[in-house]
């Protein structure tokens, strides 16, 4: 493998890295199979390059497609414990929808961010090479959300949510209202999820619907692989083994 290869290679997964958080949050810390993943990180691939052909900052839409994901995840999170639905059909609907929403969004399957301005530019402005600008920016965006759901998990609401995908009976008698604490989780998770898409997108040059398809599955082996290699002890090291 070449060195520019291999720079291509954590750049990959540094980005997806962000991806495997939020599938974290679902599947281990609230013992909730959310399929809507699939759906979500095209979403924020969608809302992303529409905003950035729109003449919206690059950073901007970042945070733009985070919200878009939170909200797709909200929908998933409501139709499991307001209408009763079960957790795996409630994902795999909205899922489904997402993949209609996310060709109106783009109008048409695809989008190309040729010429447009991406997260990479103003590094590369700086004088950094091209080919180092993704690893930088990743990197330190990969960081940042690392940071944040380790603070989130030992806030007294991040508690909450570990408790509820824990012991659901016990925190239901504390007082805490569940169904609040599950559209928290899943709507961050599906927010992270649309974050990672968001930066694909930049990275490739393009969004596509079907960019999301295996996200689950590649999410689920991460989480798994890096929970066999480093351990989930603690907090800290399970996001650690999860990216």
């Amino acid at each position: 493998m070449t060195w520019y290869a291999a720079l291509g290679a954590i750049e990959q997964g540094l980005v997806y890295g962000i991806m495997v958080i939020g599938v974290y949050l679902t599947f281990r810390i609230l013992d909730f199979p959310d399929l809507t993943v699939d759906g979500s990180l095209p979403l924020g691939a969608a809302v992303s390059a529409v905003a950035i052909t729109s003449g919206c900052n690059p950073y901007l839409s970042l945070f733009l497609a985070l919200v878009a994901g939170f909200c797709a995840g909200i929908i998933t999170a409501l139709l499991n414990t307001k209408f009763r639905i079960l957790h795996l059909l409630a994902s795999i609907l909205t899922m489904i929808a997402l993949y209609s929403i996310n060709i109106r969004i783009m109008g048409g399957p695809n989008i190309a961010l040729l010429g447009s301005e991406t997260v990479f530019d103003p590094i590369v402005r700086w004088g950094l090479p091209a080919h180092y600008a993704g690893l930088v920016v990743f990197g330190l965006i990969t960081t940042a959300v690392m940071l944040f759901v380790t603070w989130f998990l030992k806030t007294e609401i991040g508690q909450a949510v570990l408790a509820t995908g824990d012991n659901p009976q016990m925190i239901t008698s504390l007082g805490v209202n569940t169904h609040t604490m599950i559209i928290i989780g899943v709507g961050l998770s599906n927010g992270l999820v649309a974050l990672s898409g968001a930066l694909v997108a930049q990275n490739q040059g393009a969004a596509d619907v079907g960019m999301g398809i295996g996200t689950i599955i590649a999410g689920l082996a991460s989480v798994i692989v890096g929970e066999t290699i480093f351990g989930s002890s603690s907090i800290t090291r399970a996001v650690i083994a999860a990216v």
